[in-house]
C-alpha cells in the first residue's frame, strides 16, 4: 500500500499566511476571510511573526509557539533586545516554521503582507524555506521599487499596495482580495500538479528515455546560438535510437539569470549544463550592472555535472542608460548603444585577462568531476558583435582571453578547446551539444561502474 506524500495532490487546500499580527492583525484577517471567499473550503494557517504576542482565535502559530518551536533554545526575552535583532530571530523562526511545515503538511501556498520590515521579513523566509515554483506571494508597500533584495533569484510575486497596509478602505480591500484571489489560484495549480502518491520504484515504465534536464545560458547576442542548441536537443529527444529526452531550460544571463542557474544546480534540479554565455562574469570583474556574484560558475563544478562551458559574449559589459556609464569608461572605450536601457562597452584585453583567469580559476578550484568538463573556445567571435568586422571584433583582446583560459587550466583534466567558428555558427552549436551528450554518457558510465 503506498503511503501519501507529505505533498500530495490529495486532500483539502492549504494556504499559510505569515503575518506580524501586532501591527497588521486586521489586514491579516481580512485577507484569511478573502481567501476563504474564494476557497471555502480551504485550510488556512495563520502564522504570526510579529515581535510582539497577540492573542485571536484565528491565529494558528501563535508568537509563542513559533519561537518555542522554531527559535533559539532557551526561547529569548524579544523585550530586551532592539528591534534588527528582534526582526533577525523571528525570520529565523518564519523560516525553520515553514521548513517544517513544507516537509511534513502538503501545503500549497503562502501569502504575506507588509511595509518594508514585513516584507523583508517575509521574503527572507520564503527564499530560504521554499523550493521554486512553489506557490510565493507577497502584497507589499515597496513592491514598486528596486525589488531584488527581497526576490533575489527566486520565483517570489510581489503585488503593490498602492496605499499603505493600514486600515479598511476600498482600494486596500480591493488589492487584497486580488491577492487572495491569486494565491488560491496559483495554489490550486501547484496541488494539481503533485503527484497523487509516491510511486513504488518498481512500477516505472522502464521503456520510457531517461530525462535529462539540461541548463542553457543566453544573451540577445548569442539566441542563435542558443536556438541552434535547443534544436539539435529536441531532435536528439525525439530519435528512437537516443537513450535520452532532453528538458531544456534557458537563462537569460542578466546576473539574476546566472544566480537562478546556480540555485537550482545546487539544489538537485538540473542534471547537465552548457553554460554558453558566461557575460555575467565580465561584469562582475569590470563592474557592470548584470553580475552574478562572486560563485557564479561554482554550482555545477562542485556537483559534478557534465557541462561545457564557453565564452559567449564575454566581451561585453552592461550598464543601463547612457547617462549612468561611470567616467571612467568615457574616454577611449568603445560604447556601444544595445538598446534604450542598456549602454555596453567592450572588454580590453586587461579585462579580458582576469575573465579568463577568474573562468579558469573558478573551474579549477570547484571541478570535482574534471573529466566530464570541457570548455570550447568560439575564436571568430563571442557574440553577433565581435564576429570579424562588428563593432566588438578585437582579436587580440579575444587572444589574451583564450590564453588565459588555457594557461589557468593547464594540468587540470579539463578538455579545453579552441574552435575556429563564432559562437552563433550552427555547426558550432551542434558540436558542443554532441559533447555534452558525450559528457552525459561518460558520466552515466562512470557513475554505474561506481555502483557495481
Amino acid at each position: 500500500m503506498n503511503t501519501p506524500s507529505p505533498r500530495s495532490s490529495s486532500g483539502p487546500l492549504r494556504v499559510v499566511i505569515l503575518g506580524t499580527c501586532d501591527t497588521k492583525l486586521a489586514e491579516l484577517l481580512y485577507l484569511r476571510s478573502q481567501i476563504l471567499s474564494h476557497a471555502s473550503k480551504a485550510s488556512v494557517t495563520l502564522i504570526d511573526v510579529g515581535g510582539n504576542p497577540v492573542s485571536d482565535p484565528a491565529i494558528s502559530i501563535s508568537h509563542r509557539d513559533l519561537l518555542i518551536k522554531h527559535g533559539p533554545s532557551p526561547a529569548p526575552d524579544l523585550s530586551t533586545l532592539c528591534g534588527s535583532q528582534v526582526m533577525e530571530i523571528m525570520t529565523e523562526c518564519a523560516t525553520a516554521c515553514l521548513q517544517y511545515l513544507h516537509s511534513t503538511t502538503p501545503i500549497h501556498g503562502v501569502v504575506a503582507l507588509g511595509g518594508s520590515s514585513g516584507t523583508s521579513l517575509a521574503s527572507a523566509a520564503m527564499r530560504r524555506a521554499l523550493p521554486f515554483l512553489f506557490p510565493k506571494f507577497l502584497v507589499s508597500t515597496v513592491a514598486s521599487g528596486n525589488t531584488a533584495s527581497f526576490v533575489g533569484e527566486t520565483d517570489i510575486t510581489l503585488m503593490y499596495s498602492i496605499v499603505d497596509i493600514a486600515g479598511s478602505n476600498y482600494i486596500l480591500d480591493s488589492v487584497l482580495d486580488n491577492a487572495a484571489a491569486a494565491v488560491v489560484g496559483m495554489a490550486k495549480a501547484y496541488r494539481r500538479r503533485l503527484p497523487p502518491h509516491t510511486a513504488p520504484e518498481d512500477s516505472q515504465d522502464k521503456s520510457i528515455k531517461k530525462r535529462m534536464r539540461v541548463a542553457i545560458t543566453m544573451f540577445g547576442v548569442t539566441t542563435p546560438g542558443v536556438d541552434a542548441v535547443r534544436t539539435h536537443l529536441t531532435s536528439l529527444s525525439v530519435s528512437p535510437t537516443h537513450p535520452y529526452a532532453y528538458e531544456v531550460f534557458v537563462f537569460h544571463a542578466t546576473g539574476r539569470g546566472g544566480l537562478a542557474m546556480e540555485r537550482l544546480i545546487s539544489a538537485g534540479a538540473l542534471d547537465a549544463v552548457i553554460d554558453l554565455t558566461t557575460t555575467e562574469i565580465a561584469d562582475e570583474i569590470i563592474g557592470g550592472i548584470m553580475s552574478a556574484g562572486p560563485d557564479r560558475l561554482t554550482a555545477a563544478a562542485k556537483a559534478g555535472l557534465p557541462q561545457v562551458v564557453s565564452l559567449g559574449a564575454c566581451e561585453i559589459v552592461n550598464f543601463g542608460v547612457r547617462d549612468t556609464l561611470p567616467p571612467n569608461f568615457e574616454k577611449g572605450r568603445n560604447i556601444y548603444a544595445h538598446n534604450t536601457a542598456v549602454t555596453i562597452v567592450r572588454t580590453n584585453r586587461d579585462e579580458a585577462r582576469q575573465i579568463g583567469g577568474f573562468i579558469s580559476g573558478q573551474l579549477m578550484k570547484n571541478c570535482t568531476r574534471p573529466e566530464v568538463v570541457e570548455v570550447v573556445m568560439p575564436t571568430m567571435g563571442l557574440s553577433v558583435l565581435s564576429k570579424p568586422g562588428g563593432v566588438y571584433a578585437d582579436e587580440e583582446a579575444d587572444a589574451v582571453l583564450f590564453n588565459a583560459v588555457e594557461h589557468g587550466l593547464e594540468n587540470s583534466g579539463i578538455v579545453v578547446v579552441r574552435d575556429g567558428r563564432d559562437v552563433n555558427d550552427e555547426g558550432f552549436a551542434r558540436d558542443i551539444t554532441e559533447r555534452l551528450v558525450r559528457l552525459l554518457e561518460k558520466g552515466q558510465g562512470m557513475e554505474q561502474r561506481g555502483q557495481d
